[in-house]
């Protein structure tokens, strides 16, 4: 008989299953875009709503899909989800399209993306599937956001947030004295140890869950054989 699935809270799943730094998924958009907030809040925004409709949209389709063509069926509309979000993105927020350039096209191969579609969408109903597709699209953006908060910091000094419709700065606070910035992590080599720095957090905090719940299935376990043992002790005794 198979252990019951432990039920995480919130934040926990978002660190626990992060598809960036717990499963590795999705890292090349992640290394190359995470210069800003405005960057990532975008390039977030974009997965969240493609990740969630198209898990809805194959749940839906899936059973009627044969088996032989399913891979492709679900890129036609992964693919057609991302034209129009990039439609979108382009009619309203022309600057922060420009920006992302091709990987916003590039999110019809996403790891994330393809690989929920097919590892939980077309086998579950439409509102876990929508649940699923909202929860790792918003563990993608919180991994966004971690990424590009540390890098913008420490390689411009400055935390900084601008309306993506008319390019009106929201906020900019200097944290950092310029004399203190370090521009390497501007670049992609800042990129590779912020994502090492984070993912070996992720792993430590993973490894120390892991541990807990090692720990407290051995003490209920011991717990268990105690009471039976109280238990034949006090039928001997009875029985005497």
């Amino acid at each position: 008989m198979s252990e019951p699935v432990k039920k995480r809270g919130f934040w926990s799943e978002m660190i626990y299953n992060n598809p960036v730094f717990g499963l590795y998924l999705g890292i090349c958009s992640t290394l190359a875009i995470t210069t800003t907030l405005n960057n990532a809040i975008g390039m977030g925004v974009a997965v969240i709503v493609v990740l969630t409709i198209s898990n809805i949209v194959i749940s839906l389709i899936a059973p009627l899909t044969p088996d032989e063509i399913h891979i492709p069926v679900y890129i036609v509309v992964i693919a057609t989800l991302v034209t129009v979000v990039g439609m979108l993105m382009q009619a309203y927020t022309p600057e922060l399209y420009s920006t992302l350039g091709t990987f916003i096209d590039l999110i019809v191969v996403n790891c994330i993306i393809l690989g929920r579609a097919e590892a939980y969408a077309c086998s579950h109903n439409v509102a876990e599937s929508a649940k699923d597709g909202l929860m790792m699209g918003l563990s993608y953006t919180f991994s966004l956001l971690a990424m590009s908060l540390i890098r913008q910091l420490l390689g411009t000094g400055v935390i900084e947030l601008s309306n993506p419709m008319n390019n009106q700065v929201i906020f900019s606070l200097r944290l950092i004295p310029e004399a203190f910035e370090i521009p390497v992590f501007t670049t992609q080599t800042g990129a590779f140890l912020t994502f090492a720095v984070l993912s070996a957090l992720v792993a430590a905090y993973k490894l120390n869950d892991e541990k807990k719940e090692k720990a407290a299935a051995k003490a209920k376990a011991d717990a268990a054989k105690l009471a039976a043992a109280n238990a034949a002790k006090a039928k001997v005794k009875e029985a005497a």
